[in-house]
């Protein structure tokens, strides 16, 4: 393959990375930038993570009246929300969400090496 037809090349992982973008841009347009307003882009992390847990308790049948009422997958989409929730706040705040995600995945994987090379405690020990 050419570098030309590599170029038309759509990976699913462009499509997140701009569309976040596009999101934000929207809602520069149409509410501006001013703190209010990524305040509340901020706290609609929230709101979308309090879904993942109304539709986590409606999987577990936690409402006595209601019984079951969500499935795995429901809980699968309401995190997906919570995630590009996060995308759209990150490029908001004049960040670029996909280099923010890749430092905070490679933290973590250098964090879990060092978790490869100490042993852990054995349950029960130190009490």
């Amino acid at each position: 393959m050419t570098t030309t037809e590599e170029r038309y090349i759509v990976t699913a992982d462009d499509v997140i990375w701009s569309e976040a973008d596009r999101w934000r841009a929207l809602l520069d347009e149409r509410n501006g930038t001013d703190r209010l307003e990524l305040t509340c882009r901020i706290l609609k992390i929230t709101e979308e993570a309090g879904e993942v847990t109304q539709a986590w308790l409606g999987v577990l049948g936690q409402n006595p009246r209601k019984g079951i009422t969500h499935t795995v997958d429901d809980v699968v989409g309401e995190l997906a929300d919570v995630v590009f929730t996060g995308l759209v706040a990150i490029a908001s705040l004049g960040a670029d969400p996909h280099e923010a995600v890749t430092a905070v995945a490679a933290k973590a994987a250098k964090y879990r090496l060092s978790l490869d090379t100490t042993p852990a405690d054995p349950p029960g020990a130190g009490t």
